[in-house]
Parts: structure tokens; sequence; C-alpha cells
């Protein structure tokens, strides 16, 4: 298909821009591949998804809450989720890469709002049944994980390779929007409008994210079409396909080291009660959770300071170690606004490494491995944080919270370094 962004009629001069406003468009969040009308549909379709998501993943844990009156529930329901998103990711991102990933994106999206509808079903019925529940969200998480490779997958056949940067930039600003503006969403809609409503708005507004898919061209496989099956086997072999390229390993290693020992969200509710609890806990809890996702969003506004650079790899490294410093710092900080300053540095620095990550994974690949690279991506992604839970819960019942915050954020540092060093891949890697 045809990528290019020029405006201008054969013959016809290009007008001359304003330097100051050239200037700003630096600092502004790179917009670019919102000019292709394919790549700016699939946008639309993940702002909806973000914001929609956001809800249901708000709605569901209340409901059990309201159900049981148990956190224990709580939890098991989101374990519930966990492991068909992972399952079904893997396979998805094999699915991706033999059928034509528009028609995997309308079934799974059209799936999810199915989900949604059903949601709003059992709660309008008054079914009052937790394993309802569970059965739901376990059901919408599979579809999800088979709808995220495939979605990812797609935007390097929407936009060209110098956009990449750009493109994961204004994805993952959205989601990032997603997880601030959801919750609070949630939150003035449910005493309003109840929580059956909520489920039903939410699957109303996914029917906008099925249209804008309808409107993407066929992106069927560019090689082997028909030939192609979607089992183990494949699963298998987009392992061996990483195992075989240093520079894939190590962008998942990257988001492994951050993730893993540096991200500290179970120990929120501990410094919020102990440590800030002089500035209120409810105030202290909400904003060290905000933060990070707050930063991540300032970070995609002004995504034009980072995403039109060319040395991917040390993009990644030096936004790994920069978000381990300021994990770090937060942990040090005897203050809950410095603290949260801190987290939101580190949400920016989250945001260039998924940026650059994501781009690094869609031009290293070739198409016919990209959505099982994708499916990977969105296991450890899922997965790494909730392996930082167990960690720094278990280290913060040792050393106590803030010595566990500032130890995993120097661990990240030491050992992104290490591996940079170590591995000269990464350092090497550019467009």
């Amino acid at each position: 298909m045809d990528t290019s962004d020029s405006t201008t009629e054969p013959g016809e001069q290009a007008p001359t821009e304003d330097p100051a406003r050239r200037r700003g468009r630096r600092w502004a969040m790179d917009t670019r591949p919102l000019r292709r009308p394919a790549y700016r549909r699939l946008w639309a379709s993940t702002t909806v998804t973000a914001v929609g998501s956001q809800l249901t993943a708000v709605a569901v844990p209340q409901q059990i809450y309201d159900i049981t009156g148990s956190s224990a529930w709580v939890g098991a329901a989101s374990l519930a989720g966990l492991v068909p998103l992972v399952v079904f990711a893997l396979w998805g991102g094999a699915v991706a890469d033999a059928m034509d990933r528009r028609k995997l994106l309308l079934i799974t999206n059209t799936g999810i709002a199915v989900t949604s509808l059903l949601f709003w079903l059992q709660a309008v019925t008054g079914l009052e049944s937790v394993a309802a529940l569970m059965l739901l969200l376990a059901l919408q998480q599979a579809f999800w994980g088979l709808n995220a490779p495939a979605r990812s997958a797609s935007i390097a056949r929407l936009v060209p390779e110098e956009e990449l940067p750009a493109a994961n930039a204004l994805g993952s600003t959205v989601m990032q929007t997603g997880q601030v503006v959801g919750p609070l969403l949630a939150g003035v809609l449910i005493p309003v409008i109840g929580l059956p409503e909520l489920y039903l708005v939410d699957a109303l507004a996914l029917c906008v994210t099925v249209w804008a898919v309808h409107r993407l061209p066929p992106l069927p496989p560019l090689s082997g079409a028909g030939t192609r099956r979607a089992g183990l086997r494949e699963v298998v072999a987009g392992f061996r396909y990483i195992a075989g390229h240093t520079i894939l390993l190590l962008s998942f290693l990257a988001d492994i080291v951050a993730m893993v020992l540096g991200m500290p969200r179970a120990l929120f509710p501990e410094l919020a009660a102990q440590t800030y609890a002089p500035y209120g806990e409810g105030l202290a809890l909400g904003l060290l959770f905000a933060a990070i996702p707050i930063g991540a969003v300032l970070g995609g506004l002004f995504s034009g300071t980072f995403s039109r650079a060319r040395r991917h790899g040390w993009m990644v490294i030096g936004a790994v170690v920069v978000w381990g410093a300021a994990i770090a710092g937060a942990g040090l900080s005897g203050s809950l606004w410095l603290a949260a300053a801190f987290l939101a540095v580190a949400g920016v620095a989250d945001m260039v490494s998924m940026v650059f990550r994501g781009a690094i994974l869609l031009s290293a690949a070739t198409d016919e491995m990209r959505g099982r690279m994708q499916g990977v991506f969105t296991v450890v992604v899922a997965g790494g944080p909730r392996l930082a839970d167990v960690l720094h819960g278990t280290a913060g019942s040792a050393f106590g919270p803030r010595a566990a915050v500032a130890g995993g954020g120097l661990l990240v540092v030491v050992v992104m370094l290490a591996l940079a060093f170590a591995v000269p891949a990464l350092r090497r890697y550019r467009v």
C-alpha cells in the first residue's frame, strides 16, 4: 500500500513552514502516522479500547467485592484473567502470523464486545455469581490475548519503518491515558448509573472499535498464505526465533529487568499507610498509583523529543537505566510529593522504553514472525509486574518498603548496564 504522506500536488511548491512552529513540533508528539487513514483507524479503535477496558477492570473487582466482601476473591479473579491471557497471547501470536490480521481483529474485537454485553446481562439480571464473573473475565482476557498480538503486528504494515517509534508512542500514550481516565470515569459513573450500565457503556463503545477495524485494509500474510498452521509447533518456533536473534532477546530482557526488579506497586499500600501516612493514606495511595501512568502520558505528549531517534538500542538502555534510578529515588524519598515526582520520571522513562522496544520488535522481526513476537511481548508486559508484586512484597517484608523500592531500582541500573556492556548487540542497534 502507498504510505506516502505528501500532500503536495505534482509540480506544486510546498509551502514554507514557520521555523518556530517547526521547533515546537520537535518537542510535541510526533503525529505523522495519523496522516495515514489506515493507521488512524487502528489508533482510534485502540483509544476506545483503552478507556473501555479500564471501565471493566474497575467494575469486575467492585462487583466481586460487593458479592463476597472479600479481597481474596478479588485477587483470585485477577489470576483467573491472567492464565487465559498468557495462553491465548502466545497462541494468538501464531494465529496472527497465519491469517489475515484484519479478520482476526474483527473476530476478537467482536468477542470482547459480546463479553461486555454478557457482563451487563449478568449484572442487570442480579445473578450475583462469582463463578460466572470469573468465567466471563477469563473469556474476555482470552479474546484480548488473541487480539493484542495482531493489533501490534499490524502497525508495521500501516506505517513506514521510520515512523514506527512515533506510531508506538501514539498507541502507548492512549493506553496509558486509559489507565488514568478509565478508572476515574468508572469511579464517577458507578454511583450515578450503576454497575450494569457501566458494562453496557463499554459494550456500546466497543462497537465503534469493530467499525474502525472493519474499515482497515486486508492484512493477509505476505508469504505462504494458506500454508501455515497456528499450533504448538509454531509457538515454539517463535521462541526459537527469539533465541536466534540477539537483539529481540535483549529487548525482552530489558523489559523483564525493568519490570521484575523495579516495579514496586505491591508496596504502595504499605508506603501509603506508614511512610506517607501524615499526608493522608487515601491521597498517598492514589498519588503513588497514578504517578507512573501520568508520567508516561506526559512522555507521550512530548514524544517529538525522542521518537525520531535512530539509535533505538541506546534509547532502550538509557530509558531502563533512568527508570531504575528514578525508582531508587522514589524509595529514598521521605516526601510524598518528591516520591511521586520520581515515579512520574520513571513513567516517562517507561514510555520511552515501550516506544523503542516496540519499534525494535516490529523492525527487526520479519512480518511472518511479528505476531508471535507481539504475543511474547504481551505475556512479558502482563507477567513481569505480577512477578514483581511477589518479589517486592517479599523484599518489603524482609527489609522494609523503602529499602525494597530503592534496592530494586538500583538493581535495575546495575543489571541493565552489565547486560548492555556484556552483549553489544543492543548498543549497536539502530534503524
